[in-house]
């Protein structure tokens, strides 16, 4: 998980942040839970990512599968509105130098 995504996770509402916590610990042994929704990702990271979101009433947490390394990162959690996705791309570039 991205250092800026533990601040933003401390930062949410009490009752939204235990079920983001909890939400996000179960990733780790599920990373495609039925309430996951796969997202559309630019054409350069297809072959290297799957990227997914959960929707916690009106949170997001946006993150990548990888099964190559067999990793599963948080990329972000956002609430929306007004999240647009529009930094997915810069987002999974990071993770990608990581």
């Amino acid at each position: 998980m991205r250092p800026d995504v533990h601040t933003a996770r401390k930062k949410l509402p009490g009752r939204i942040r235990q079920q983001v916590k909890r939400t996000v610990d179960e990733l780790s042994q599920n990373p495609r839970p039925s309430n996951s929704q796969v997202l559309t990702l630019p054409e350069q990271f297809q072959t290297q990512w799957e990227a997914r979101r959960i929707r916690i009433e009106n949170w997001r947490i946006i993150y990548a599968i990888n099964e190559n390394w067999g990793e599963t990162g948080v990329l972000t959690i956002q609430k929306r509105p007004p999240y647009d996705y529009e930094d997915l791309e810069t987002l999974l570039s990071e993770l990608s130098h990581s």
